[in-house]
């Protein structure tokens, strides 16, 4: 830790006598400080105050007019909360009542009239030294504090693109681009944005979406990447991908990840209560799964996939149009038509 110099500290004297102040300017130069700011005016304290923003207040206790008690009152806003800045105040009064209240509203010692050269002097430097090391202490805490959020940071954007990475390894599987999951998250927070939902929402669907179908990874090839239909067997297997992406992203205490494992579960429910697995109906079904629901679709409807042709825009619209109230929440299929109308939404 650096060495205090004492040149660099700034005090400020406030007393109605000139003799007092005099004598505090010249025993303060003498004692090394260059920077004394003196007045005998005490309502010149406060704009001295913010014009030389000292490290230390001397401050007379009685004067005419406005006494300590009225300029520490006046100073007190500009006082910094969090911060170790000391008054101390003047005084010849040995009352103990006023030395309580002064204590009592900051101040953190007193030097009594007529002045002890060395005493003043001593007392001054020890509370400067106090202050310095306060605010190298603070300085210091700034420090880990910002390379604390520097590496949380780090991390958060690490756990980010594993989360990223997990959704994309269930796009290898079945998506030539491997861009569906990330298609499927942009549509859901254009959706849910259309719908509503706060901003910060909106940002963890950003991120959660693209995690709907994790599960898929556990579903075999001969299954997932079949043409034509599936037997009541294999189309068993293809509904475990819900529960199983559920499990994988269970047990989080983060809201992006507790909101992953929301969708996944139970975003092949259906408006009408035939979804799978839960069979759940209308409102009871997450409104980011539904988001999410219409999203898939049509992300999916909309693109190629090994074992199908893309459909033209025109025909997939129609049939989500055809879904509404059945497959789909209405509301966020007319959000979508919403969207599309605008031109916020194109199909890459």
């Amino acid at each position: 830790m650096a060495e205090f110099s004492w040149p660099e500290a700034c005090i400020l004297a406030v007393d109605d006598q000139v003799q007092n102040v005099n004598i505090i300017d010249r025993l303060l130069r003498r004692a090394g400080f260059d920077r004394v700011v003196t007045t005998t005016q005490p309502h010149n304290a406060r704009p001295l105050f913010e014009e030389h923003k000292p490290d230390l207040v001397l401050l007379d206790l009685h004067m005419p007019g406005l006494d300590g008690f009225g300029v520490l009152d006046e100073l007190s806003p500009l006082l910094p909360p969090d911060g170790y800045l000391p008054i101390v105040f003047i005084t010849a009064d040995a009352d103990t009542h006023l030395k309580k209240r002064a204590l009592s509203m900051g101040a953190k010692d007193f030097v009594n009239k007529p002045f002890d050269a060395t005493e003043i002097v001593l007392r001054i430097r020890n509370l400067l030294e106090a202050r310095y090391l306060y605010l190298a202490l603070q300085a210091q805490n700034d420090v880990l504090e910002a390379r604390v959020q520097e590496r949380t940071g780090e991390l958060e954007q690490a756990q980010l693109e594993i989360l990223n990475r997990l959704s994309r390894a269930a796009d290898f599987r079945d998506d030539d681009t491997m861009q569906h999951t990330e298609r499927v998250g942009r549509l859901s927070a254009a959706l849910a944005r259309e719908l509503g939902m706060h901003d910060e929402d909106v940002a963890l669907l950003r991120l959660a979406a693209p995690l709907h179908d994790l599960g898929k990874i556990a579903v075999p090839d001969s299954i997932l990447l079949k043409g034509g239909g599936l037997n009541d067997d294999e189309f068993g297997v293809v509904k475990t991908h819900t529960t199983i992406g559920a499990r994988l992203l269970s047990g989080s205490t983060h809201p992006l990840l507790q909101m992953a494992e929301e969708i996944a579960r139970t975003h092949h429910e259906q408006w009408d209560g035939s979804g799978y697995l839960q069979g759940l109906q209308g409102d009871a079904i997450p409104l980011v799964s539904r988001i999410v629901a219409v999203a898939d679709v049509f992300d999916a409807l909309t693109h190629r996939r090994t074992y199908k042709k893309s459909w033209p825009l025109s025909e997939v619209l129609d049939e989500l149009n055809r879904q509404k109230g059945r497959q789909f929440d209405p509301a966020v299929v007319d959000a979508l038509m919403r969207i599309m109308a605008c031109g916020e939404v194109t199909v890459e």
